[in-house]
């Protein structure tokens, strides 16, 4: 008896040769030349073409409006000193975000499962995040410094000041998702008599997933906006000052094309954290949430 030998078809053998390493160099190229790319790029480049030529033909002195020519050799040029400063403002993001995360969520559950502490407590949060920073960050840095020792209390003045404008994104967004639970699945959990923290842990949590990563990209530029203003606020210099007291000396000096280095790195750094943030988003909610699907028109 003769056994019958099935060959692959040519679709399967060229499937089959491709690896995915080619795969994936396929699909950074379509993605690098999507129109989501290719279109700000080009007014971005549009924007700096006419800001260099407006700055050359109108014989603009550079304490007026530098060119992008120039601030980014000034960018280059002062990189030793922007990048450190870049850094003690970025570590004030880092720890006031984290902190923002841990508090709103932590109080966003606690709003959830019991009404009392959210009749009691949401109120003065709204009045924490309609108060303005820049009229209590002197307060803030006065009562730190009578606590803690000089070496700490500013850095921690400044992470609270970049706390408190972290964090009513999160606890708004996440007490909303926590809320907005489908009554369905809401009575069917009830029918099964399952208990508050179950309840909590298997159907309010997922569901306010989306909700909370959208707090997560608003939260994480207001931190920076935080950082920022409180340094502006604190105006401390030395080896522990950021990236706004070198905007503040620059702006004294008459060094503009510094200051708009200073503010693209802040620019850019903005721009990184928001990114990471919709990158995780992608990722936890790219294969189930309608929010993160792509079709096909």
């Amino acid at each position: 008896m003769s056994s019958t030998q099935i060959k692959p078809s040519e679709s399967e053998t060229i499937q089959a040769s491709e690896s995915p390493r080619g795969n994936f160099w396929q699909i950074l190229v379509r993605r690098l030349t999507s129109i989501e790319i290719i279109a700000p790029l080009v007014v971005g480049v549009l924007f700096l073409v006419s800001w260099e030529l407006f700055v050359r033909w109108s014989n603009t002195p550079p304490y007026l409006l530098p060119g992008p020519l120039l601030v980014i050799q000034t960018l280059w040029r002062d990189w030793a000193i922007l990048l450190p400063a870049l850094w003690i403002t970025f570590q004030i993001t880092i720890v006031a975000f984290l902190a923002a995360i841990v508090s709103g969520v932590v109080l966003s559950i606690l709003l959830t499962l019991n009404k009392w502490v959210e009749y009691s407590l949401f109120p003065y949060a709204v009045v924490l995040q309609t108060t303005p920073i820049v009229a209590i960050a002197p307060l803030i840095i006065i009562w730190t410094r009578q606590v803690l020792p000089p070496q700490s209390s500013t850095f921690v003045a400044l992470v609270i000041c970049a706390w408190i404008i972290a964090f009513f994104p999160i606890l708004s967004n996440t007490t909303l998702g926590l809320n907005s639970v489908d009554h369905t699945l809401k009575d069917v959990f009830q029918l099964y008599n399952a208990s508050p923290w179950q309840t909590l842990l298997y159907l309010r949590l997922p569901s306010a997933l989306p909700y909370f990563l959208g707090g997560l990209r608003i939260s994480g530029g207001l931190a920076l906006i935080g950082a920022v203003v409180a340094e502006f606020v604190a105006g401390t210099g030395g080896q522990r000052s950021g990236i706004a007291y070198q905007i503040l000396m620059a702006s004294y000096n008459l060094q503009i094309a510094r200051m708009f280095a200073a503010i693209l790195l802040i620019t850019l750094l903005g721009i990184g954290i928001f990114w990471s943030l919709t990158v995780l988003s992608n990722l936890l909610l790219g294969h189930w949430h309608e929010s993160a699907l792509k079709r096909e028109n």
